[in-house]
């Protein structure tokens, strides 16, 4: 198991470096960069994107115009504030140059300074690391805890009224856009047209410092009810099916009718002999599911309840063309979801120590 634990590791290295190598080298063809967003800013104009549409130079521009031209809306701005944006963004060195910097550092795991913020990259994830903690930690325990007993029940009963409407149930809660599941709570308890039931928006209320420590629990909780809702709805179908399948295929097997030959309780059977086969795929898989859900929060249900995440925060890097918040944070969530992926390869072998990596490469 240690030479297969260390094959992934030092797998680890060139699947980042083709991440990283490959994202790098789609923005370099992206327009709008972080240098039109200044220029934007300090032509106090809107969207730098609108100016798309433009282009070529006009006949009368000298050469200043011509080489300021490369970038949107530069047109009769000086030229040394053109370098001076260009050095002050670092792109006034080639590509490659800029790349083999910038992993030399994130291999320190210096992640810079966002652009626009004025704040380190780590210390700003930090700041929106609360939300998704939240969202992705409450969400998956609520849909394990709900999803296994059911799917166990499902199988069980299976072909019953009760297996035939809560399929039904699931299957319809899968068919919402959480989105639009979030956005109906908000209408319905949220004061939006018929009670005022949870708060509209973030984690905590204003007076939050000055409440007792019960009182801190009950507030957070309070809040994250409707955001948790809305992103769990459309993982109980996935995680409620799949347990019933593993179940209903070892409910099938040899070992179970013997057990039930030899004259062992329906409920030693299950939770004896069955739950631990069937569950393998379903526990084992705990921290990608995790993971996804954690740093793959609903970016729209962050909006709609105004709480400030990751997932807001990827997206807004990547619009405002923050190089270093996209970049710094590519680099370290996906080298913590290559690790997740041996942790989950090391949760099969916990879970059902007969499973052996290493023969099967071999």
């Amino acid at each position: 198991m240690g030479a297969y634990i260390l094959r992934r590791v030092l797998l680890i290295i060139p699947t980042l470096l083709g991440i990283m190598i490959i994202n790098f080298a789609l923005v370099q063809f992206v327009p709008g960069g972080p240098v039109e967003q200044m220029i934007a800013k300090l032509q106090g104009g809107g969207d730098v994107f609108e100016g798309f549409a433009g282009g070529g130079n006009d006949a009368g521009l000298d050469q200043a115009e011509a080489d300021n031209s490369k970038y949107l809306g530069a047109r009769g701005l000086p030229p040394e504030l053109i370098k001076e944006l260009e050095v002050q963004f670092g792109l006034d060195k080639p590509p490659l140059e800029r790349f083999f910097r910038m992993m030399w550092n994130y291999i320190r795991f210096d992640f810079g300074e966002s652009y626009f913020r004025k704040i380190s990259v780590l210390d700003l994830v930090l700041e929106k690391m609360p939300v998704s903690i939240t969202l992705g930690l409450w969400t998956t325990l609520i849909a394990y805890l709900v999803s296994i007993p059911l799917g166990i029940r499902k199988a069980v009963h299976d072909g019953s009224p009760f297996d035939n409407w809560t399929s039904g149930i699931i299957i319809a809660a899968y068919a919402i856009p959480g989105f639009l599941f979030a956005i109906m709570l908000l209408v319905l308890f949220a004061g939006g047209s018929y009670w005022q039931v949870f708060p509209l928006r973030g984690l905590t209320s204003d007076n939050f410092d000055q409440l007792s420590v019960m009182g801190k629990v009950l507030d957070y909780l309070w809040h994250i009810v409707l955001p948790v809702a809305a992103s769990t709805i459309a993982a109980f179908a996935t995680l409620t099916l799949l347990t019933k399948n593993s179940f209903l295929d070892e409910i099938k097997k040899q070992y179970v009718i013997t057990a039930r030959a030899k004259g062992l309780a329906e409920n030693k059977v299950l939770y004896g002999h069955v739950f631990r086969n069937a569950m393998l795929i379903v526990i084992a898989g705990f921290p990608s599911v995790f993971f996804s859900v954690f740093f793959g929060a609903s970016i729209l249900i962050e909006t709609i309840f105004s709480l400030d995440g990751l997932g807001r925060l990827g997206f807004e890097a990547a619009v405002g063309r923050d190089y270093p918040v996209m970049f710094g944070t590519l680099f370290f969530f996906s080298l913590i979801g290559l690790f997740v992926g041996i942790l989950s390869d090391l949760m099969y072998v916990l879970i059902d120590p007969r499973i052996d990596f290493e023969k099967r490469e071999g």
